[in-house]
């Protein structure tokens, strides 16, 4: 599915929708050129699903969590891995298969370790305003 947005309220609105196509899936991966939105999506997911934490890209710490009323939200940016072993050492899989949702930006950075379902976003900033977001719910 592909869907535009052209400001906050309107992303806001495809929440519900990006939800709905997820449904059982708990891993999202986001994929975008830096800029493009990757972070801004997730922080109103986040909200949307309850949590009333604070929700900022953990670009330093790998990974934030943030609370929700049934679980967690484990918010994963890997663009500053420099291999694969440092998701090993993070103990990635802990989180993937937890049960709990995972947020992963730049997940390009550990194809290798990717769980074989998940839901994958991509977002392409068209010009300084508007979003094309393409949802796509991988079962392999």
């Amino acid at each position: 599915m592909k869907l535009e947005v052209e400001n906050l309220k309107q992303l806001e609105e495809v929440i519900p929708q990006i939800l709905k196509i997820a449904e059982q899936q708990k891993v999202f991966l986001f994929y975008g050129e830096m800029g493009a939105g990757k972070t801004t999506l997730i922080n109103k997911i986040c909200k949307h699903l309850g949590t009333t934490d604070h929700t900022s890209s953990p670009t330093f710490s790998i990974v934030n969590e943030y609370l929700i009323p049934n679980g967690s939200i484990f918010h994963f940016d890997f663009y500053r891995l420099k291999n694969q072993n440092e998701a090993f050492d993070l103990g990635y899989e802990d989180y993937f298969y937890s049960g709990n949702y995972c947020m992963v930006e730049w997940p390009q950075k550990i194809t290798d370790l990717l769980p074989k379902n998940y839901l994958k976003i991509e977002i392409e900033a068209v010009d300084e305003n508007k979003r094309v977001i393409e949802i796509n719910s991988i079962n392999s």
